[in-house]
């Protein structure tokens, strides 16, 4: 193990242990946790932390790591119920023998990555990204073998203390966006020709992956409330996920084809996606919300039902409108305020984007979760 006593200099000027990190995210898709994963990486390496990444073989943040340049080892992992991922990754620890272990995920990395950072000795810490309820003897389970449990929201942390998880190894770090990276400058050329959305249209987007909680239906069932009023709306769907073809055929049964359109998912989404209006999270549960992390980076506003994880990013009637869940009616009611005002669009907009580089940088999050490294690899000394 790296000694925890030769020192470097940090951002701030001062100076602070080196150390040691290996991360482990066992998801296979390039979700916005696995974003999350790449710039805490890249912000930890700025500061002079050494750092790998365990990742899934063939996974989409394997090749994204890589092309970063960040170290990355490759293990088969298949879930859950893996127990040889234990051993496979209980190898790459004694190889490469961190000051700390953060496992990022729960398909595998939470429970199987205590356990290996267990049987080597070392200190770990979990980050935990979704709002699912848990039985309190399998949240023991999943967590006992970490010193911090990093929740991404409060609306998380919540969940996780009602799961029986003690406030002294709970931490809140929110997840973070880099504004610098979205394109600021309205691109409706772009949209006209890749989505074939008139320069003139009240264009709305949705980004979120279409499995139920994530709320589309609500979305479609207002927009078919409204059309009658305003022809000239358009919403365009990215993501893809189960309910791809119930959403297609609840699209063409509402009389919606002519003003919905089915993108599926774009890793591009920044460079573009400031050319929107709005844009629409209906979510019926949301842990925190990247992409209205993004939208209000974009200086969208941002319209999303009243749940907790939503209330952490939307600030109802400054940066964006919160309405009641599940109520198609007040989200169609909300959509047509936005039309209806331009100027209230902007200064929403506006305000959203300075409260995402005030309050969810890069390098809040990053500072935050340096300063819980230490906390932990400081207990004894």
């Amino acid at each position: 193990m790296l000694a925890f006593g030769t020192s470097q200099v940090d951002a701030t000027g001062k100076r602070r242990p080196q150390m040691k990190i290996v991360h482990v995210e066992t998801g296979r898709h390039f979700y916005g946790g696995a974003q999350q994963v790449i710039w805490l990486l890249q912000g930890l390496e700025a500061r002079g932390i050494d750092n790998l990444l365990v990742c899934t073989r063939h996974s989409a943040i394997e090749s994204v790591a890589a092309a970063a340049g960040i170290p990355v080892t490759a293990l088969p992992c298949a879930g859950e119920l893996d127990l040889a991922f234990v051993w496979r990754l209980r190898r790459v620890l004694i190889r490469e023998a961190p000051d700390l272990v953060h496992c990022h995920s729960r398909r595998g990395a939470d429970f199987l990555g205590g356990q290996a950072a267990s049987m080597v000795g070392l200190p770990a810490i979990v980050s935990r990204r979704v709002d699912n309820t848990e039985p309190a003897l399998m949240s023991a389970l999943r967590y006992r073998r970490f010193a911090r449990v990093v929740a991404i929201s409060e609306n998380i942390a919540e969940v996780l203390r009602k799961a029986g998880v003690d406030d002294e190894r709970l931490v809140v770090i929110r997840s973070a966006v880099d504004a610098s990276q979205l394109r600021q400058q309205p691109d409706r050329e772009f949209l006209a020709r890749e989505f074939a959305i008139d320069r003139d249209a009240f264009a709305i987007a949705i980004v979120a992956q279409l499995i139920p909680r994530k709320g589309h239906r609500f979305l479609l069932e207002a927009l078919a409330s409204l059309k009658g009023r305003y022809p000239r709306l358009r919403l365009e769907v990215f993501g893809s996920g189960v309910l791809d073809e119930a959403l297609r055929r609840l699209v063409a049964a509402l009389g919606l084809n002519g003003m919905v359109h089915f993108a599926g998912y774009r890793d591009d989404l920044d460079d573009f996606l400031s050319g929107f209006d709005l844009l629409v999270h209906p979510a019926v549960r949301e842990g925190l919300g990247v992409a209205m992390l993004k939208a209000s980076a974009a200086g969208l506003p941002v319209i999303a039902f009243d749940v907790a994880g939503a209330r952490e990013i939307v600030e109802n009637g400054q940066t964006g409108l919160l309405v009641p869940s599940e109520d198609s009616d007040a989200l169609a009611t909300a959509i047509a305020r936005l039309i209806e005002d331009t100027a209230l669009r902007r200064r929403m907009g506006a305000r959203g984007r300075a409260r995402m580089q005030r309050d969810f940088s890069i390098d809040n999050m990053v500072n935050q979760y340096v300063k819980t490294y230490e906390a932990v690899m400081n207990v004894g000394k």
